[in-house]
């Protein structure tokens, strides 16, 4: 059986250049009613208003870092080795936590006495004015297994809470789509994932990923063929197009 302490949650923030959202993202945090947090920000040696942004806010972050790095993973490296927490939750400037008690919900959602290896739930899309614009167009399934992102992403980075001690490092072989090989890396160890029913995250509808979609692909294409076999990636992707152009109504 798990300790019978508190669970304490690591939340790691990675920014860039990015003041006019992080504020946000700080707010986010600083809000929860969940007691056991502990906040890490990690700048890449911004040359915005950042380091002012993160001084409005010093009392609740426990470390700052801001230096050069080597991309938005090799931060995420920086902020896995600085945690201490029991669960990671990579939250980046401009994504919010859904509600101010979703930490503590989230602890709620669990059977009494039992630590998940994961935790996970759903992500709201927001704009910039964090207007509700609709929800992930992949949905959390059911049951997540380390087979299930043969489907794709179905739950986002923001939205995935690993226990910190089956973490790996990031690969930096991958510029944009690390998360995706992390997630699967970490969902091959673990023994119980826990759907909490949940959405956990306000996801702001832009970013690295996003501007550089075609290259993300080709990515997550590399990435499966290395987790699920070149052969079933690519049967599995041929698969996709049969369905869209033999669908109803094409």
């Amino acid at each position: 059986m798990p300790e019978q302490r508190p669970v304490r949650f690591s939340v790691i923030t990675v920014t860039y250049n990015a003041a006019r959202h992080l504020e946000e993202t700080i707010r986010s945090v600083a809000a929860q009613t969940y007691a056991g947090v502990e906040y890490i920000v990690v700048d890449g040696a911004s040359q915005d208003d950042t380091r002012q942004v993160v001084g409005n806010y010093r009392d609740h972050i426990h470390t700052f870092i801001s230096e050069p790095d080597q991309g938005i993973y090799d931060a995420m490296n920086k902020g896995l080795k600085r945690a201490t927490g029991d669960y990671l939750c990579f939250l980046n400037a401009g994504d919010t936590f859904h509600s101010a008690e979703t930490l503590q919900h989230m602890v709620d959602s669990l059977p009494e006495g039992e630590w998940p290896d994961v935790m996970y739930g759903e992500t709201a899309l927001v704009d910039e004015q964090r207007h509700f614009l609709r929800m992930r167009r992949l949905s959390a399934p059911e049951h997540l297994t380390w087979k299930s992102f043969r489907q794709g992403m179905l739950v986002c980075h923001q939205a995935f809470f690993p226990r910190r001690g089956l973490a790996p490092r990031y690969n930096l072989e991958y510029r944009f789509s690390a998360d995706f090989d992390w997630c699967i890396r970490i969902m091959k160890q673990a023994t119980l994932l826990h759907n909490t029913h949940l959405t956990l995250i306000d996801y702001l509808s832009e970013g690295t990923t996003t501007a550089n979609r075609k290259a993300s692909l080709v990515e997550r294409f590399r990435i499966m063929c290395k987790h699920y076999g070149t052969l079933s990636t690519i049967g599995h992707h041929l698969w996709f197009v049969i369905r869209l152009f033999t669908r109803p109504g094409q």
